[in-house]
């Protein structure tokens, strides 16, 4: 990742909260409580990009000897920061949304459009650099951008038919669509940030067919003891233990590795096993007891 995602997140967060600070003013002065969530939930926005952009930068650091794997998961850890942010804030709106449906309020709307234009504009600017983000982290502060994009434009449509027909629970009921739109997103997004924490294997690849590739390279014998998993969603480990009959080893871990960058693993820590070596570990010893408990059947 390049220096440029941190330089947008700050300056996401720079707009985000002097926009805060202006839209309590506004929120106040226009009596509307879709603006007054809004700023605080701008508000909370603006830490969390803080925390995302602090954490962004501490995950480029280089490994070392207390984080051997580098500190890419930090980034993570912004990610669900702001996703927790965003969980909590879209819950707070929509409670707020369903009191002000029972019992709606005066708004001053013309002060609603004008905010509403300010806002669109300022976040479009926030959300378009932001936008180019890969790794988790930027794509929940991209979501954050996003999410204040959709209120303001749902505020501008919103003040506009509350002006025209003075319907008053059009404003609570659009606040409360973003929210959901919103909450929905943020829960995909958690549940990605659970799948790494829990060292699933990465979703676009499979360890059958992984082995299946890796047995057909030639002298490799057996391939067992796979594990893969990533760091940050873009970065990708493995390591495996390689039966081989092969007298060059060397080739045959180089054609092993090259096997796995191909399907996108960066990083494979491979243990050569002679033939006729019992392999130490546990799931080993299972594997070749099962194996022998199949032979004695068939015969």
């Amino acid at each position: 990742m390049n220096k440029n995602t941190e330089k947008n997140i700050l300056i996401a967060f720079i707009l985000n909260l002097f926009f805060s600070i202006f839209e309590i003013i506004g929120g106040f002065l226009t009596n509307s409580v879709a603006i007054l969530s809004d700023s605080i939930h701008d508000f909370g926005d603006a830490t969390s990009i803080a925390i995302s952009w602090y954490l962004e930068k501490k995950s480029k650091k280089k490994p070392d000897k207390d984080y051997t794997y580098g500190y890419l998961r930090y980034s993570i850890l912004g990610a669900f920061i702001t996703s927790l942010i965003l969980t909590i804030g879209s819950i707070f709106v929509i409670i707020e949304s369903v009191k002000r449906m029972f019992n709606p309020v005066e708004v001053n709307y013309d002060g609603m459009i004008i905010f509403a234009i300010i806002g669109l504009i300022v976040n479009f600017i926030a959300s378009f650099v932001t936008r180019e983000g890969k790794s988790l982290n930027q794509k929940s502060v991209n979501l954050h951008m996003l999410e204040d994009l959709l209120g303001w434009i749902v505020v501008l449509i919103g003040s506009v038919l509350i002006k025209i027909t003075d319907i008053k629970y059009i404003d609570p009921i659009m606040s409360m669509l973003v929210a959901i739109f919103i909450l929905i997103n943020t829960l995909k997004n958690l549940k990605e940030i659970n799948d790494l924490v829990m060292e699933k294997t990465p979703k676009n690849i499979g360890v059958d067919s992984i082995k299946d590739k890796l047995l057909k390279i030639e002298n490799v014998l057996d391939v067992h003891h796979i594990h893969i998993w990533s760091l940050d969603g873009i970065n990708n480990y493995a390591t495996l233990h390689v039966v081989t009959n092969a007298s060059n080893k060397l080739k045959i871990k180089h054609n092993i590795r090259e096997e796995m960058e191909k399907n996108n693993i960066h990083h494979t820590t491979i243990e050569i096993e002679e033939e006729k070596e019992e392999c130490e570990s546990e799931e080993c010893k299972n594997e070749i007891e099962e194996h022998h408990l199949h032979h004695h059947h068939h015969h």
